[in-house]
């Protein structure tokens, strides 16, 4: 988002993530408080709705029977977009709307569907196929931005990882076809009790840290964003390993800065992971949810007294 801001206030900006003490209260590794709502749209196999402070973002998963893709005859197909909406924020209407998608887009293919083989995709591909080089799985992830205030790819991310949690697949019952010379006939399962859930461990998370001034902060609001030299965005899964890596901003970053800011945000997506399932997020829907924020702020605290909270 574009902000407009007074010289007084830049300075306030600046000084404030300086001294620890942010514009909202929070310190320069904090998170804004946050909720998360899954299964909002009916229509979709899976969704999630997280505010966090002013930002609203929802994303879904619709999965629909395909043909394989070529070349890989025992995989799914997973594909993502990011649309933001015209009413979410001025700059948004017309081409701004379109180029932030297409960076928003292209910033979480790169995270989550990993190499053109399919090797390193946030969900196993082969768990998607059914009939081999015949029929399988296809999953389309959608994102929408409603409203923005800063930190908007990190909330896709976490919304996804939440959609596709909650996502169930039909049971598919092959009844024929099974020849390599024919198409295969399939029925799917009427019973809404008769579905199968995703393995979603290895959905990575999303921590962005953005520079301004000398130090990097987490979770930049719209204003704290306008006043960056650079942000970095890491998305990484539960194994710790770095599954992408997203650089805004003109200004250079020194290879001991970046592999500091990388080590940072390792350790925050670890906390805030563990919080949300802890929270209940990514359990049955009939599982009790505990609050999201609450258990964030547990698990910071616990991380920062050198707790074992694995």
């Amino acid at each position: 988002m574009v902000v407009g801001l007074s010289a007084a206030e830049k300075v306030y900006i600046a000084g404030g993530i300086a001294a620890d003490i942010r514009g909202d209260g929070r310190g320069r590794h904090q998170f804004r408080e946050f909720n998360i709502d899954t299964s909002v749209i009916p229509q979709a196999n899976g969704s999630a709705r997280i505010c966090l402070g002013g930002t609203d973002v929802i994303a879904s998963v619709k999965a629909e029977l395909s043909v394989p893709p070529p070349g890989r005859p025992n995989h799914g197909k997973l594909e993502i977009s990011v649309e933001c909406s015209p009413t979410a924020a001025p700059e948004f209407e017309g081409r701004g709307g379109e180029e932030l998608s297409m960076d928003l887009s292209r910033a979480l293919q790169r995270s989550f569907l990993g190499g053109t083989s399919g090797a390193g995709a946030a969900i196993d591909l082969a768990a998607l196929s059914i009939v081999e080089g015949k029929l399988c799985w296809a999953l389309y992830i959608d994102g929408l931005v409603l409203s923005s205030d800063g930190n908007l790819l990190d909330a896709l991310s976490i919304a996804m990882k939440a959609a596709l949690s909650n996502c169930g697949l039909p049971k598919v019952e092959i009844i024929g076809g099974t020849s390599p010379e024919e198409e295969p006939d399939y029925e799917l399962s009427g019973n809404p009790e008769e579905f199968t859930r995703l393995e979603t461990s290895l959905v990575p998370v999303i921590v962005t840290l953005t520079k301004v001034g000398k130090h990097y902060i987490v979770d930049a609001t719209a204003e704290e964003e306008s006043q960056m030299t650079a942000a970095v965005s890491v998305a990484v899964n539960k194994k710790g390993s770095v599954c992408g890596l997203t650089k805004r901003g003109g200004t250079g970053l020194d290879t001991s800065v970046l592999l500091d800011m990388i080590s940072v945000a390792k350790r925050h997506s670890a906390v805030l992971r563990r919080a949300l399932a802890f929270a209940g997020l990514f359990s049955s829907p009939n599982v009790e949810k505990r609050p999201v924020s609450f258990c964030l702020l547990l698990f910071r605290r616990l991380d920062a007294n050198g707790c074992r909270t694995k």
